[in-house]
């Protein structure tokens, strides 16, 4: 195998470095404001979710919030465990009155959140996102 010419090469334009670097900012802000209440990004989504819908299955969360199985599962197991969701025997999940109470509490929170991100972003970059998450979802 030879050394290539690294003259040409350029990581800074790698889509997957920017998508990463992206997400770690927003993630941040998101985790300084989410930090108190105990739960991840992932398990909010999760909360998020069941707060608008009822008996879900694992298949239907992990499509929703766009989680791989294992993530799923590990991020149920720790809401479950929290009492802040519960699975019946056809393993339909819900949120529990405690998960209700937990978004209830969050969700000033996570506004707080989206308006730093917002500012951050501003109207172009908000604008971007949704061009962007229209065109991956189409796929």
């Amino acid at each position: 195998m030879e050394i290539l010419d690294f003259s040409t090469f350029r990581p800074q334009q790698c889509i997957s470095s920017k998508v990463m670097r992206l997400n770690r900012v927003i993630a941040n802000i998101f985790r300084k404001h989410l930090q108190p209440f105990g739960v991840t990004d992932s398990q909010l989504s999760l909360l998020f979710i069941l707060s608008k819908t009822k008996d879900r299955n694992q298949k239907q969360l992990s499509e929703m919030a766009v989680l791989e199985k294992s993530s799923l599962h590990r991020n149920l197991k720790r809401l479950l465990a929290a009492d802040l969701i519960v699975s019946d025997h056809a393993r339909k999940i819900n949120i529990t009155e405690k998960g209700k109470l937990l978004v209830s509490a969050i969700i000033p929170e996570w506004e707080k959140a989206m308006k730093e991100a917002a500012q951050l972003l501003q109207p172009d970059g908000l604008d971007a996102l949704g061009v962007l998450l229209v065109k991956i979802s189409s796929k």
